[in-house]
């Protein structure tokens, strides 16, 4: 008896495209069931393991539905979902949906952090979003009871989940203005901030996103990126579903493993043509193809039209990398597509037009930090990367610190206003007011715009300012990532106050260095690198490897860092010993 072969969901059908011009999140979801498109899922290997089409996620969510509405579950009800990339987390959130509670999706253990760590975060999220239950995969069993138990929270296996009954019921309407889920942002400032999405806000951005990138007939997206963030959970899921897109996906475990087998995902489907990761994904690829031959042999990447960036700080070098690591298998300079968004906008802001790829500007440092010129030191350079223009009906504006507009060139807070900015912060009025201002947020981002253009420097809660002199954090972790056997996410950078009151620059360097001489050696040229680049003396602390803290999505928590190593629970090498 041979295997039945599987087929994925097709890259087109005869039901005519809505990019995401619906009322409700609802009536997106009951369209795109009459089409024949849908969900794939991939095994570690990126072999197709699981095809769903979404007009079984749709009968499977109505199901689901039916068994929250029988659980006491309605609307404005929050429901924690532990994001798995599958197809039991992707019906849940559409039955929260449809019974008009909110879909709390949180992260999975990661490998940044132990089983501790993980319940703690968990913990504070549960005690955040205040939900009626918890629902997970039965393999964090453990742990998620753990963490559920700590707050009195039901929670329960979506396996056992699924043996309950489900009668017939009358689900809820659903209107615009409704809360659609609640999204909890990675980022180390505001953590750990639900935020609130209105139907309304959701499809704007979408709408916006897939008008900006053109979005055809044709196109197929490919993502390993987890459904907890918001590039993974909106940009590469909810988004497919609003446009009637096709998927593939990869688990984020799987990626880290075998970064290589996304591309072989996007070479394998003809129609394969969206796809985004952080800067870091293609940072990885390009490093691990770097040692092998026959790249255009293994791979076909000449229909990847729309490659996209985002979450992080943009690395010109980096995508420089990738285009000569993977020119020979077809990939195009311009297919790269910068953006700018935050969860607190749903997802995008600024987009770069499709084709226009990565633009940059060199400014220099002095201008960013807006210290006057030394001109005892020869002008240092940063190049800056374009992230694009405002989606539809979204305004941007670079106000300085008493609130007045800046002009192009011109750096200050980056703050937005349009359709897509979130209702608030789940339960916490004084963070919603302290971003929220006559309809404006304030992004906490640092930029400035340029014909239309925006341009991001930094954040700006992360500025270390040394004698009046602002510096960004991102220099420093990049002057050291510029010394051999560095890779980026080695080095946290932040200012510490010292026993006179004043401010020291610090860095913290994750050291595989055995040999105590040759730890002094590299702690001093360390020092001598960024004294180099930034003028400054630092203090520099080596400390051993997967010590930082990471975001739940895998970015480095210079906030975390900090505070871990002011408590004593980041300890640093002893150089003496």
């Amino acid at each position: 008896m041979t295997e039945a072969v599987l087929t994925p969901t097709p890259n087109d059908c005869d039901l005519p495209r809505i990019r995401a011009q619906f009322a409700t999140f609802n009536d997106a979801i009951d369209y795109a069931a009459q089409s024949l498109k849908g969900l794939n899922f991939h095994d570690m290997r990126g072999e197709l393991a699981r095809v769903y089409p979404y007009s079984q996620m749709r009968e499977d969510a109505l199901v689901m539905a039916r068994r929250l509405f029988a659980a006491g579950i309605g609307k404005q009800d929050r429901v924690a979902l532990i994001a798995e990339t599958g197809p039991d987390f992707a019906a849940l959130f559409c039955a929260c949906v449809y019974v008009g509670a909110w879909p709390v999706p949180l992260p999975l253990p990661t490998s940044f952090g132990g089983k501790e760590s993980f319940i703690d975060q968990l913990a504070v999220q549960l005690q955040s979003s205040d939900p009626k239950l918890l629902l997970y995969p039965e393999e964090i069993a453990e742990m998620a009871a753990a963490a559920a138990a700590r707050q009195g929270c039901p929670a329960e296996s979506w396996q056992d989940f699924a043996l309950r009954p489900a009668p017939d019921c009358d689900l809820p309407q659903a209107s615009p203005d409704d809360i659609c889920y609640l999204q909890y942002s990675s980022g180390s400032t505001r953590f750990p901030t639900g935020v609130a999405v209105t139907h309304r806000a959701l499809l704007h951005n979408l709408y916006g996103h897939s008008t900006t990138m053109e979005l055809g007939a044709n196109d197929r997206c490919v993502s390993w990126l987890p459904w907890y963030h918001d590039m993974g959970l909106v940009g590469c899921l909810l988004s497919l579903i609003a446009n009637q897109v096709s998927g593939d996906y990869l688990k984020p475990d799987a990626f880290a493993r075998r970064p290589l087998a996304w591309l072989d995902m996007i070479s394998r489907n003809p129609g394969n043509t969206l796809s985004y990761s952080p800067t870091f994904g293609y940072d990885i690829c390009a490093r691990r193809i770097s040692s092998q031959s026959h790249v255009a042999e293994r791979f076909d990447l000449s229909r990847w039209r729309i490659a996209g960036n985002g979450a992080d700080m943009i690395r010109p070098d980096v995508m420089q990398n990738f285009v000569n690591a993977f020119a020979e298998a077809g990939f195009k300079a311009s297919s790269f597509t910068p953006s700018y968004g935050l969860a607190e906008a749903v997802l995008a802001v600024t987009v770069m037009p499709p084709g226009e790829g990565i633009r940059v500007e060199l400014v220099e440092e002095e201008r960013l930090s807006g210290a006057p010129r030394d001109l005892s030191r020869p002008a240092r350079y940063r190049a800056i990367v374009n992230c694009g223009k405002p989606l539809p009906d979204m305004d941007v504006a670079i106000r300085g610190e008493n609130g007045e507009s800046r002009a192009d060139h011109q750096i200050g807070k980056v703050w937005c206003r349009g359709p897509s900015v979130m209702h608030s912060y789940f339960r916490n009025e004084e963070a919603t007011s302290d971003c929220l201002v006559d309809g404006w947020l304030d992004t906490g981002d640092m930029g400035y715009t340029a014909k239309g253009y925006l341009f991001i420097v930094g954040r700006a809660k992360d500025m270390i300012i040394i004698n009046g002199k602002n510096h960004w954090p991102q220099d420093i972790e990049w002057a050291v990532e510029q010394l051999p056997g560095f890779n980026h996410g080695d080095i946290a950078a932040f200012s510490i106050e010292m026993e006179n009151g004043e401010e020291a620059p610090a860095v913290l360097v994750h050291c595989k260095v055995s040999d105590p001489e040759e730890r002094v050696k590299l702690r001093d040229q360390i020092a001598d690198k960024v004294r180099s680049v930034t003028g400054m003396s630092c203090i520099v602390e080596l400390v051993p490897p997967r010590t930082l803290p990471r975001t739940s999505s895998g970015k480095l928590s210079r906030a975390k860092a900090k505070k871990l190593y002011l408590a004593g629970e980041i300890v640093p090498i002893d150089l003496a010993a």
